[in-house]
């Protein structure tokens, strides 16, 4: 029933396209990770490299404690707009970025130590006390596409145990490392072991670890208990506190994109062109690359009929995916993506100077608020 008035209220969408966010999905998997918490004294962050959504802020500071930045500008958004702990990382800083982020942030880590003694008087000056820590590569490799994987040969994240540097750790707090992109908990384990043999003996003495994003905690089939038991294993070995900056498990499976069929065409098979463009609008479907989910669709030759999915772009290959439906599309249908509130959001551009999607929150009592409309300023404002 739920999901029959979740699909009734992406039908009002009053126009498209149209990013929806469903509060009730979003507390959903807000439970599950505050359970985390609760059961380890793990404090979770939000990646806001992956959600950015601020009009559903206030309920996510509800049970998280905090925000991780990339840039000055996410960390501003999260002092301004989430009011709890402020973390940033960077491959580097400029001198104009760190003074920015002195006035932001309580926690940064640094990917460099010539970066961490170049910028430590800048945070000792700092208005308040900010905890430093230094992001290392365990050189253990989990991930299976290499422009996700933060240990992939040459990857330029994190400092390698060779270039450790442990007369350099005065004045740090914490060590950093993110290794994972959509994993489950075994691969936190096997990654967490190359760590601590490499670095476990610098994190005697320090105040807590950061183990970064890619912990698909949210997921169906995610190990809750193994992720408690390594968090819970780590404090008691170390005596530290552990961070989790999740931002795909805050939003995963919450949101949608509403699109609109424009036109259908013959070239080598049907072809639906929607007012959505994978290009502007879900530009991972191309640089991951994956294909997404819609509603009511099957795979190729699996339902009657069977057609290509484009976007209205320039691009020639501004192609979303083959998909089979009940009958075929016809321009006016509306055809509903899952899964789009992560990472495709904090995407978008304006490429041909397409629109920008609009943002909407449906509410646990049914009601759909746009949020957020875009327009031509929105384009303009960007160039010069």
């Amino acid at each position: 029933m739920e999901r029959d008035h979740l699909l009734a209220a992406l039908e009002r969408v009053p126009a498209t396209p149209c990013f929806v966010v469903d509060e009730a999905l979003l507390r959903r998997n807000l439970s599950v990770l505050d359970t985390v918490q609760r059961r380890t004294g793990a404090k979770i962050l939000l990646a806001l490299k992956g959600f950015a959504m601020f009009s559903a802020f206030p309920l996510l500071r509800d049970a998280l404690h905090g925000v991780c930045a990339s840039s000055p500008h996410e960390a501003r958004l999260g002092r301004e707009e989430f009011g709890r702990e402020v973390h940033a990382f960077a491959a580097a800083y400029s001198e104009a970025d760190m003074r920015e982020l002195v006035t932001l942030c309580d926690h940064i880590s640094f990917n460099s130590f010539a970066q961490y003694r170049r910028f430590k008087p800048l945070v000792a000056a700092a208005p308040v006390p900010i905890e430093c820590a230094i992001r290392v590569n365990p050189e253990h490799s989990e991930g299976a596409v290499p422009i996700y994987d933060p240990c992939s040969p040459g990857s330029r994240l994190g400092v390698r145990l060779r270039d450790f540097e442990p007369d350099a750790l005065g004045g740090i707090s914490g060590l950093h490392f993110h290794t994972l992109c959509e994993q489950n908990a075994d691969s936190l384990d096997r990654t967490l072991a190359a760590f601590e043999a490499s670095f476990g003996p610098h994190l005697h003495g320090m105040k807590w670890l950061n183990m970064g994003g890619g912990h698909h905690i949210t997921r169906e089939d995610y190990d809750v208990d193994l992720l408690c038991r390594l968090i819970n294993g780590v404090r008691e070995r170390y005596g530290v506190g552990v961070y989790l900056e999740p931002g795909e498990a805050v939003a995963l499976d919450t949101g949608f994109l509403v699109a609109t069929v424009l036109d259908v065409i013959n070239a080598d098979m049907p072809v639906a062109i929607l007012d959505a463009s994978a290009a502007a609008h879900m530009p991972d479907v191309l640089e991951m690359p994956y294909r997404p989910d819609v509603i009511g669709s099957g795979q190729p030759a699996e339902k009657a009929w069977t057609c290509r999915l484009a976007g209205h772009s320039c691009l020639a290959g501004d192609v979303i995916g083959e998909y089979s439906f009940d009958r075929p599309l016809r321009p006016g249908d509306r055809l509903i993506f899952t899964d789009m509130a992560h990472y495709s959001m904090v995407k978008t551009n304006t490429f041909n100077g397409l629109k920008l999607p609009s943002i909407a929150l449906r509410r646990t009592d049914g009601t759909l608020e746009v949020v957020r409309e875009f327009g031509y300023e929105d384009y303009k404002t960007r160039l010069s």
